[in-house]
């Protein structure tokens, strides 16, 4: 497991957690024991006694509920406080944030969509501008043309493009 929790002993036996499938589905889970491999966690749940059962969670996201997570230091957020905040550019209305994503670099990528356009925006300090997660808006402030370069292809752009592999 990749741990992203910067609370110190977070992971204990008998801790419970919601495990969010890449489809959607959700199960829970409760921590039987733990052990450190190769500068992972590997997690035995209750319940989950064979490899091919633990293989069913490969590549879930484990999540904390709410009311069990940590204080946060003033400035700090919880990435999944971020979802389904308007995300601005300025005073543009970019779209609503439907997901995170981790991995791609250093920064985790807000995924943004709007009338069927999808963005995918690097969540960096550089970047917000104001955070507001009461009223479920985030104010950045982006380089300019990041949006369009980030931007999908319109029809048009798809027949050109597979115009030009024929």
């Amino acid at each position: 497991m990749e741990v992203h929790s910067d609370v110190p002993g977070r992971f204990q036996p008998g801790l419970s957690f919601t495990a969010l499938t890449p489809t959607g589905e959700r199960h829970e889970v409760q921590i039987a024991e733990l052990w450190p491999h190769k500068g992972h966690l590997v997690l035995k749940f209750i319940g989950v006694d064979s490899i091919s059962e633990a293989e069913t969670l490969v590549g879930c996201e484990l999540q904390v509920p709410s009311e069990q997570r940590a204080k946060l230091e003033a400035g700090w957020t919880y990435i999944s406080d971020l979802a389904g905040c308007v995300a601005l550019d300025g005073d543009r209305e970019i779209g609503r944030i439907r997901d995170v994503q981790f991995g791609a670099g250093e920064a985790p990528l807000l995924i943004v969509e709007r009338e069927g356009k999808q963005y995918q925006i690097p969540y960096a300090e550089a970047y917000v501008q104001e955070l507001d997660l009461e009223h479920k808006r985030i104010v950045l402030a982006l380089p300019e043309g990041m949006l369009e370069i980030n931007a999908p292809l319109t029809e048009e752009e798809k027949a050109e493009q597979k115009s030009q592999r024929h």
